[in-house]
């Protein structure tokens, strides 16, 4: 199923926390070579983490992570804000857009997770009331998003091959949520049925819920 966790309320899932952050490590630091951090615990974490963020995951069975991605919104202080601000042409700040990073799949999920994953974003979307999601992401997910039915507007780029990263901004749009349904297998009702799950309210009644 699709959980939506805020950082604060993580602990409540102690196992699918670790699942997680090692699937990050082995995603960042192992398969792409990234140079990232990663604790004692085999952990990999930073300092957005600590900001409350809320978390999108997919929990293949119970206290294990299939996929995951990481939302701040725009107004505060942003992964992207700090370091990609030139692929941008400076700086957006906005309550309405929310920043999805660390999309990480754990190894050997099946093509569905990504879907599923992309779905769910689109979810707090509706939800919020939002215009957008902006992230950050390398040349290998232009292909995933494409496959999924959900391919953003690139704002700027770097570097080359499988070398290039980019911004982009994918805007809500409900043709695309039934392209993502399609892709991810499962029904309206069904990824209503999770968000409310965790929220404690179906998506477009009112709630004070906010990513910190």
């Amino acid at each position: 199923m699709i959980r939506y966790i805020y950082a604060n309320d993580f602990h409540r899932h102690p196992d699918l926390q670790a699942s997680m952050h090692k699937d990050r490590a082995a995603q960042f630091r192992d398969r792409l070579k990234w140079e990232v951090s990663v604790d004692k615990n085999g952990w990999k974490r930073d300092e957005y983490d600590a900001m409350n963020p809320l978390y999108v995951v997919w929990e293949e069975t119970p206290g294990v992570h299939g996929g995951s991605m990481r939302f701040l919104p725009m107004s505060g202080r942003t992964m992207v804000n700090d370091h990609f601000a030139d692929l941008m042409s400076g700086e957006i700040k906005s309550p309405l857009i929310w920043e999805c990073t660390r999309f990480c799949l754990s190894q050997g999920a099946s093509p569905r997770v990504a879907g599923l994953l992309m779905l769910a974003g689109g979810e707090l979307m509706r939800a919020f009331s939002l215009t957008h999601l902006l992230g950050v992401f390398d040349a290998r997910m232009i292909r995933i998003y494409n496959a999924i039915g959900a391919a953003p507007e690139v704002l700027g780029s770097s570097g080359t091959g499988r070398d290039t990263i980019s911004v982009g901004l994918w805007p809500y749009r409900a043709d695309d949520r039934l392209k993502v349904l399609r892709r991810a297998g499962v029904s309206s009702a069904i990824s209503e049925a999770w968000f409310a799950r965790s929220f404690g309210h179906v998506i477009g009644q009112a709630s004070s819920e906010k990513a910190a």
